[in-house]
């Protein structure tokens, strides 16, 4: 990475100038070099994140006006940062990955969350679900395990990855996880609530997440408006009463 080695540079320069010109010991000058490793890395890094930062504003300005391709081509044009600064290509793709998904493009989508970013939990949880749906268990369980290491406290990630299991016939398993993810968040009530469920042989109820479970495409739109539509039929019966 170009902001490790140029912060590198500036450390071994100082350190050699503060020995040659100023005649202090290896120790003391290796000391001020350090310092000026850092903050040389921090300015750099702060640089970049903020060039990135600006695209993902403007990539995330072109969705909402419906201009999904400008919004991938901007965030495209960020992967010259990705040379400059660790993890700026992974959650470029994350990025990427999930737009495409959103799309229901899958496969694609598969091609950019595959090289993700493991913070990312959104993206972390889509590329589980899309080996789950390629009947590749295996690689499913490493993507949750991932996700979960790195989005500890996040309630959704430990919802979506027991679902999974669930769905693939693997209760037992799921019970396992919720219960590790319980001891994670500290006790988060909707965890609870679908932990209760799967004891109980229920199915789990995730759409207490509305719009962030919805945008996994675990449910089919159809199941989703006949729903809505019994729910509605429900309500006149209620008020012709």
């Amino acid at each position: 990475m170009y902001n490790l080695g140029i912060s590198l540079l500036v450390l071994i320069a100082v350190t050699a100038l503060l020995m040659a010109v100023f005649g202090l010991p290896f120790w003391i000058a290796s000391l001020v070099g350090m310092v000026a490793f850092t903050v040389c890395y921090i300015l750099i890094m702060r640089h970049v994140l903020k060039k990135v930062g600006t695209l993902m504003e403007i990539s995330q300005r072109d969705l909402q006006a419906a201009r999904t391709e400008k919004a991938v081509k901007t965030l495209e044009s960020g992967f010259k940062y990705s040379k400059w600064q660790f993890y700026v290509g992974p959650q470029i793709n994350s990025q990427i990955g999930t737009i495409y998904y959103l799309k229901r493009d899958f496969s694609t989508a598969f091609d950019y969350l595959s090289k993700g970013f493991a913070r990312h939990w959104i993206a972390m949880g889509m590329l589980g679900i899309c080996y789950m749906k390629r009947n590749k268990s295996g690689k499913m369980i490493d993507t949750f395990e991932k996700a979960t290491a790195a989005n500890k406290k996040e309630a959704i990630i430990w919802n979506l990855y027991a679902y999974c299991l669930d769905h693939i016939g693997d209760r037992e398993k799921a019970i396992t996880i919720m219960k590790r993810g319980l001891k994670k968040t500290k006790g988060d009530e909707r965890l609870q609530t679908n932990l209760e469920a799967l004891e109980e042989g229920r199915k789990m109820k995730m759409r207490i997440y509305g719009d962030l479970w919805l945008q996994f495409h675990l449910e089919k739109p159809g199941t989703l408006v006949r729903q809505q539509t019994k729910a509605i039929q429900g309500r006149r019966k209620i008020a012709r009463r």
